[in-house]
Order: structure tokens, then sequence, then C-alpha cells
């Protein structure tokens, strides 16, 4: 074979400055993403909450320049306090009292039971929750979507059908955190090995984050 036909022809100097570009581009856009996400975090919390901070107890009144994260430290110490006394057998009492005066709302009452069951199933260490990733033909035969497994049904509507059914949340692109609660046939269901996470990415992505393809974290 020819030696020319065996060497690549080199790069222009437009194109090595183009592959160097996009190589810093792929390297420092998840970083920069990730910080100004975090920094709008704290930004949102501190514009929300500092106001609430007695100036006696707030030290950005006894210095001459801001603190940022103030706010979300402040917050996170009252959330642990608020915590503390929840706990305990008055912080109860108030709360089983509160609720009441909830559950004689019509609409209120609703929206603040659903919200509750939410929170505590998300932060509960209920291992049961959204930890098998799917496979289920959506939206018609031969078409196939990730899905979570959000539990068993053992309740009116699997009384009222005459099959075994799970519950699943298929989530939309890319925005995970909504989508549609399905009820399908146990039968139906391909189980994958993937994780909760590696299936969050590959919707996330659109399908551009294939997790087979990604470094394993060692157990």
């Amino acid at each position: 074979m020819p030696e020319d036909q065996m060497t690549p022809p080199k790069k222009t100097l437009f194109q090595r400055m183009k592959t160097y570009f996009i190589t810093g581009l792929v390297v420092a856009s998840p970083v920069g993403i990730t910080i100004y996400l975090a920094l709008a975090f704290i930004d949102l919390i501190d514009r929300n909450v500092k106001p609430l901070i007695p100036d006696a107890y707030n030290p950005e009144t006894y210095l001459p320049f801001p603190l940022p994260g103030l706010g979300l430290v402040f917050l996170f110490l009252m959330l642990t306090v608020l915590g503390f006394f929840a706990a305990n057998f008055l912080g109860k009492y108030l709360i089983r009292v509160g609720e009441r005066l909830l559950n004689r709302m019509p609409v209120i009452r609703s929206v603040y039971n659903t919200l509750k069951q939410i929170f505590e199933t998300v932060i509960s260490e209920n291992k049961g929750s959204f930890q098998e990733v799917v496979l289920i033909e959506y939206p018609r035969k031969d078409l196939w979507a990730i899905a979570f497994i959000s539990g068993e049904n053992t309740g009116e509507i699997q009384e009222k059908l005459s099959h075994d059914v799970v519950n699943v949340f298929l989530p939309t692109t890319p925005n995970p955190t909504s989508g549609f609660l399905l009820f399908v046939p146990r039968k139906d269901i391909i189980r994958l090995d993937m994780s909760p996470d590696e299936g969050a990415k590959y919707v996330i992505s659109a399908g551009l984050v294939d997790p087979s393809n990604l470094p394993r974290k060692e157990d």
C-alpha cells in the first residue's frame, strides 16, 4: 500500500482549533452549568430567607459585605429546630391540631394530604420506591419506553381489573419530574439491570447517554 494512503491527512489549523474548542466545551459545560444551578439555588434561598432573619442575629448587620449562603444555613437550622420540636409530645399534639383544622377545608385538605404523602414517601427509607427500571410498550405496541416501578397495586384498581397490574411511572423527556401514572400488567413489563440514576440519565438525555457505556462505580 502506498505510504501516502497509510498516513492520515494532517488537520488544518482551523480543524485543530475546532477540535480543541469542542473538547473544552464538553469539559467545561457540565461543571459550569452545575455551578450556575447551585449558585442560582443559593441565591433564591437567600433572597427569600434572609429578610426573615432578625437584624440582631444577622451577621451581615455587623459586616461590610454580604454572606452568600447565609439564608441556606438559616433555613437548615430552622428546619432542624422545627423537626426537634415536632418530634416531642407537644409538637406532635400541635401538628395533630393543625391537621384537624386543615382537614376541615375541602380543597386545602386534598392538597395538604397529597403533598404530605409524597414527601413522606420520597424522604422515607422505603427501598421499594423507584428502585426498578423497566421497559413498557408505550404509546402503542412495538414502541417501547423507559419507566420506573413506583409500587405494588393492592387497592380498588387491582380489584376492578381481571389481571395483576403494577404501578408504573412513565417520565417525560427532558424533564423526568413530570410524566404519567400507568397501571401495567405485570406480564407486560420487562425489567432492566440499570439503576434508577442510569435510567433517569437515559431519559433526561433523550437517549444520548447510554448507561451501558458509562463507567461503573466500584461497590
